[in-house]
């Protein structure tokens, strides 16, 4: 088959900000793409995807759902970046058998019954927002097959947990050494930003006296700064991020302890 996929609104492949989306997609698309099947990626210019074509669309980036209040009313920028990847979309639809979304926006959901093609989402997050909980319903009642979420606690933030189909994250085991002997430290991975709510683990650190180490983008860097802050004490250590989905890059490393 020949799939075109949809990446995030919120910001390049390989940039972080897109969070735990830019994995789930380049996992997807790699296993895809091993299966025989025609892979391309439209995501925002700059982005990259070792051995997937990517169509690389310019714009403003689109505003993270999850740092907006729940009843703000869905906008988009001003060359909106999202709207320009539905335009490309839209446009060459009949090259495709199916178009997948990847990005947690109101935008796909409500144009998916104006493609020609069928359009499959893969829902990214729990409820955040009344607006994209009615138009992931509407979705769900009229293409009930090309709606996937990653868990039932998940669907169930939106009260769908017997109408929803769960697929995994495409996480590929044998890019991971099995370690049966475990060191007394902990992992932490995520973007760092508020929403993420990295002070908790942070503060259980803290009591517990066990070193946490934490992977991922500092998104937020006055967020990250306040933890710093307030737990000075806690034994923590900051080991980077992996700018890039590409094996010649290397970590950007800076700890704090």
């Amino acid at each position: 088959m020949k799939l075109l996929f949809l990446s995030t609104s919120v910001g390049a492949l390989g940039s972080g900000l897109g969070g735990g989306v830019e994995l789930t997609l380049k996992n997807i698309a790699w296993e895809m793409q091993q299966r025989g099947h025609q892979i391309q990626v439209v995501a925002p210019t700059e982005s990259v995807l070792v051995g997937i074509p990517v169509r690389e669309i310019s714009g403003n980036l689109q505003v993270p759902a999850q740092t907006q209040d729940r009843d703000v009313p869905i906008c988009l920028p001003d060359d909106s970046v999202l709207a320009n990847m539905w335009e490309c979309a839209r446009q060459v639809q009949t090259d495709f058998d199916i178009v997948i979304n990847f990005a947690y926006d109101w935008l796909p959901f409500y144009l998916t019954p104006f493609f020609n093609r069928p359009v499959a989402h893969l829902v990214s997050m729990a409820s955040v927002s009344t607006a994209m909980d009615r138009v992931i319903k509407r979705a769900i009642a009229q293409f009930p097959d090309y709606i996937g979420f990653h868990s039932r606690a998940q669907a169930a933030t939106f009260g769908l947990t017997d109408s929803c189909r769960c697929l995994g994250n495409a996480i590929d085991l044998s890019l991971y050494d099995f370690c049966e002997i475990a060191t007394s430290n902990l992992a932490w991975i995520g973007r760092i930003a508020p929403e993420k709510a990295l002070e908790d683990a942070v503060a259980a650190v803290q009591k517990a006296g066990i070193t946490l180490k934490i992977f991922g983008k500092i998104q937020d860097k006055d967020y990250w700064e306040k933890i710093c802050r307030d737990y000075p004490d806690a034994p923590i250590e900051y080991v980077g991020f992996y700018r890039r989905h590409n094996c010649n890059n290397n970590w950007v490393s800076v700890r704090h302890y």
